[in-house]
């Protein structure tokens, strides 16, 4: 039994010291408030950089859709601009023809079936397409009626 005495003479005794103690119980405490306090704040920032990131794909996907708006009407207005010009120079034409006696002559033979003075207009009239088919149904139901 002596040599156990010894041995526990030996060691160096612990001494508890009260007031590291408490620094210590208080040290804790706040390190897990903080760690609360933390977590909760890097919860809000991810949900607020979540939110800017919807944002952001909203945003791009509406510029997109307003992009392929855009270049359909750009199409669009193309095409009538290109009308246009085509109808304009028609027109210019029409204007030297107009101008000019030969194109007042041919308008007046054609369109207002006109003549000269030493000309004899002749007119010979064809029946439309459409007027031979109202008159073939006619004739149809004449032939079922009895006059």
């Amino acid at each position: 039994m002596m040599t156990d005495y010894r041995r526990n003479e030996r060691r160096p005794k612990k001494v508890v010291n009260k007031v590291r103690a408490k620094n210590e119980k208080k040290s804790a405490e706040k390190m897990a408030k903080s760690s609360t306090s933390n977590g909760f704040y890097y919860s809000f920032l991810t949900v607020i950089l979540m939110l800017c990131l919807v944002q952001i794909t909203v945003s791009a996907v509406l510029n997109i859709s307003k992009i392929v708006s855009y270049k359909a009407k750009i199409i669009q207005i193309t095409k009538t601009r290109d009308a246009a010009q085509a109808l304009n120079e028609q027109l210019q034409d029409n204007i030297k023809n107009f101008s000019n006696i030969t194109g007042l002559e041919a308008i007046a033979r054609n369109n207002l079936k006109m003549s000269g003075e030493d000309e004899v207009l002749v007119i010979i009239n064809t029946p439309k397409e459409e007027e031979k088919e109202e008159n073939d149904k006619i004739k149809i139901i004449g032939l079922r009626k009895h006059d």
